[in-house]
């Protein structure tokens, strides 16, 4: 999967990797792929939400450890 931005949040808690994803987002362009790395276990749920609410795809969702990877698509 060609990953156009990655964003590390790890040490952050919500809403702060919800917001930065959201600020990276709206610097890209529409189909590109935005990567976030969070250790918030309420991450999952969290970008779950936010997919719905704004409409961008979440192609993704992984934990691996104590990370926890999210994939969205901007729309």
């Amino acid at each position: 999967m060609d990953v156009n931005k990655e964003l590390d949040t790890r040490g952050l808690n919500c809403p702060l990797p919800i917001l930065k994803a959201k600020k990276a987002l709206s610097e890209m362009q529409t189909g590109e792929l935005l990567k976030v790395v969070s250790t918030d276990p309420g991450s999952m749920r969290d970008f779950q939400a936010f997919a719905r609410q704004t409409g961008n795809e979440l192609v993704e969702q992984s934990s691996a450890g104590q990370d926890f990877v999210h994939v969205l698509r901007r729309r």
